[in-house]
């Protein structure tokens, strides 16, 4: 396989910001980014908290101006250090919104809060819950760990996404994607269908099913794919509508549904291999693909049509065969990566999680 060296890779990016939250209270391995009318959305996951900028941000430092999980837009407490409530999060990841309702997969709480109606206030409560009974309650799949999953429970959910009608959620930990044909309206709402499973009770699994689903997205086209973070690869459905019926039509990081290597069980990474890859975005005709374990974000100009396809270029690194965080150094740099989660585009704007680094990457593309 030819090796794509630095020269033969054009920038992907003019302009890069780097944002690290508030000065006084700045990120700690946030995991969720996300971007709706230029509204900038980050889970500070290890603090247990969720900011909301009204503008995206345009210099390193910039007070929030909502704060969700705590009272406080400096508190950092699991559930903001009391019992689980309406209010409260414990290690908020994936984020969905639209400038108007808000997702956020309370991961810990094995719970998906809703906010139908954007919050204006510090530690607004969530409008419902899914997953569980009701908001006092955070066990997984509601009766604790060992008892079976079924259709209106949840066990470390970390990604969510709506097209604005449907919602599907990454149930990770009980290995499957759920999906609701409309946005709850009621707690404990009943998912309507299941994929990568064959029923909803079933958390069993061979290796042609999402094995540790992390993310789920679908395009304006109607592909979906869930990135699907224990194998090292990414699943894609060529319609969502088939997902609940068959196997994904095409695998990136893979050669087949058996391959399950980090980087195809090499060293060193390739243009076509993945690591602890955690989301995945799509992007104009193509898809973005955050490869973590590499430190990296890879980029498909079309969607793949075979399994095992190349990407064409990169974010993070210099060139397809490095995978060490932050470009070989010990420093972090304005162009390197260390272990990006989430990523998200509007417009010609990708934001990323840089998980490692403790701040939001924030790329103004340059197509």
């Amino acid at each position: 396989m030819e090796t794509k060296t630095a020269l033969q890779l054009p920038a992907l990016s003019q302009k890069t910001l780097i944002f690290k939250g508030d000065a006084d209270s700045p990120l700690l391995a946030p995991r969720g980014a996300f971007l709706a009318r230029n509204k900038l959305f980050v889970a500070d996951t290890a603090q247990n908290r969720l900011f909301i900028w009204h503008e995206l941000p345009e210099q390193e430092f910039q007070k929030p101006d909502l704060v969700l999980g705590q009272s406080l837009k400096s508190d950092t407490g699991r559930n903001a250090n009391s019992a689980v409530n309406a209010s409260s999060l414990f290690y908020p990841s994936g984020i969905w919104s639209d400038g108007e309702r808000l997702i956020v997969a309370d991961a810990w709480n094995h719970r998906v809060l809703i906010w139908h109606t954007m919050p204006a206030t510090d530690g607004k409560e969530a409008d419902v819950v899914l997953g569980q009974p009701d908001f006092a309650s955070n066990q997984p799949n509601v009766k604790g760990i060992g008892n079976p999953p079924n259709e209106r429970s949840l066990n470390w959910p970390y990604g969510v996404y709506s097209d604005g009608t449907r919602l599907w959620v990454a149930d990770t930990g009980n290995r499957r994607i759920l999906f609701f044909k409309e946005i709850p309206q009621n707690n404990f709402t009943a998912a309507d269908e299941v994929i990568g499973k064959p029923d909803f009770e079933e958390r069993d699994y061979d290796h042609t099913d999402p094995i540790w689903p992390y993310s789920v997205k679908i395009s304006t086209g109607g592909a979906m794919v869930v990135t699907d973070t224990q194998y090292y690869r990414v699943l894609l459905w060529k319609d969502w509508k088939t997902a609940a019926g068959q196997k994904a039509d095409v695998i990136i990081g893979q050669a087949n549904f058996e391959g399950n290597g980090q980087n195809q069980f090499n060293w060193f990474p390739k243009a076509n291999t993945l690591n602890w890859c955690y989301d995945s975005c799509f992007y104009k005709d193509g898809l973005w693909v955050a490869d973590s374990g590499n430190s990296r974000i890879l980029w498909f100009d079309t969607l793949p049509e075979q399994n095992n396809a190349e990407a064409i270029n990169l974010l993070g690194q210099d060139n397809f065969n490095t995978g060490s965080e932050n470009k070989n150094t010990i420093w972090t740099t304005e162009g390197s990566l260390y272990w990006p989660f989430q990523i998200c585009t509007e417009n010609n704007i990708l934001v990323a999680a840089d998980t490692g680094n403790h701040r939001i990457v924030i790329n103004h593309l340059n197509f």
